[in-house]
């Protein structure tokens, strides 16, 4: 079976950076299993498995290690693959463990249409400090996925912590979100899910589902700009509309090819 794969880096406009997805092409699903071992083989922070649709097409997106029920990057990467060839068309929905989720596109942007995930404040504890080796200003946590939110001082903070990462990975907690406010945007942040098999993910949508609306209510705005300053770093546009964040950004491509598999 040759099955089409494609990589792609989102939430850039240059290759190299932003965060890298692979984009797996199926006419049906396989077995959970061999979706797995594609994830795994692939070894990006996120594979994305999609069977294309004229009007709602089925995503699914697994880590090297598990499947997961939201991701921001790896649906802008998939909608990326499939405008190609949608010309006419300016929107794709997806039929999503998270629900129904589109994605728009106006010129080289795509916006992801994406559920806003509330955090609520929560006491930092020791573990959490000697994992992030700082001390926050303000911790919070997103009941619905077990994340952490801590909100540093300043930005220079984000951009230079290095994270004891068995620490993190021994939280009561599925990942950390670290952000502070910035200058030349709104805010930054850094995603550290080692939990998923994720030591640092490069640049997370689904991170930003939260980060948007605690910054909106931060700052008394709706629209955003972010950075997510990891190694690769990312470029955000966000807005909150209600109960759903706008998340948007570029894609540019990187490999195409297939998987050659017996099953």
């Amino acid at each position: 079976m040759k099955i089409p794969i494609y990589q792609v880096d989102a939430f850039t406009d240059v290759p190299f950076r932003g965060n890298p997805a692979a984009v797996v092409i199926l006419d049906h699903w396989l077995e959970d299993d061999v979706l797995q071992a594609i994830a795994a083989e692939n070894n990006l922070s996120e594979t994305a498995f999609v069977i294309p649709d004229t009007s709602v097409a089925k995503l699914r997106w697994f880590t090297p290690s598990i499947e997961v029920d939201l991701c921001g990057h790896a649906t802008l990467a998939t909608a990326h693959v499939l405008f190609r060839d949608l010309p006419s068309c300016d929107t794709i929905a997806f039929d999503t463990k998270s629900g129904r989720l589109n994605v728009s596109r106006d010129g080289d942007w795509l916006t992801l249409d994406f559920p806003a995930r509330l955090a609520t404040p929560t006491a930092f504890t020791v573990e959490l400090v000697r994992a992030l080796n700082v001390t926050p200003r303000e911790v919070l946590i997103v009941e619905a996925s077990k994340r952490l939110v801590a909100v540093l001082h300043l930005d220079e903070q984000v951009r230079r912590l290095k994270p004891d990462m068995a620490r993190v990975a021994a939280l009561d907690a599925q990942g950390v979100y670290v952000t502070a406010a910035a200058s030349d945007v709104d805010f930054v942040s850094r995603v550290f899910l080692p939990k998923r098999g994720i030591a640092e993910d490069p640049v997370t949508g689904a991170a930003h589902c939260t980060l948007v609306p605690y910054w909106a209510s931060r700052l008394g705005k709706t629209r955003l700009t972010a950075k997510q300053v990891s190694a690769r770093g990312g470029d955000l546009v966000c807005e909150l509309r209600g109960e759903r964040v706008a998340i948007s950004g570029k894609a540019v491509d990187y490999l195409r090819g297939e998987i050659s598999i017996g099953v």
